[in-house]
């Protein structure tokens, strides 16, 4: 049985106020649904893992074969629970370790 390999993406929001976790992922997925359509958002394999609100970074992990997708849905991000956002990515990684030792 092959593995399934995983890429963890540290995304900074920058909006008025503070989101919570569930209204980005809301907006997130809104994103990749309307991109992708509901077939494509399941097969994303996206979920939150972690929420830093001092500094407003999410980590969610998604499926390599998908990434460029979810890439290209977190660009289209412009407004998290009716207020404008931006969503810029600091960095991609295969494991957690990594990833923290980059932001």
């Amino acid at each position: 049985m092959k593995r399934v390999k995983r890429r963890y993406l540290a995304l900074q929001v920058e909006c008025d106020g503070l989101p919570t976790e569930r209204e980005f992922m809301d907006a997130l997925w809104a994103s990749v649904s309307k991109l992708y359509g509901e077939v494509g958002a399941s097969l994303s394999g996206l979920s939150l893992i972690n929420f830093d609100a001092k500094s407003k970074v999410f980590v969610v992990k998604c499926l390599l074969a998908f990434l460029p997708q979810v890439r290209a849905s977190i660009a289209c991000v412009t407004s998290v629970a009716a207020v404008q956002a931006t969503v810029h990515i600091l960095a991609i990684s295969g494991t957690l370790k990594a990833l923290y030792s980059n932001i």
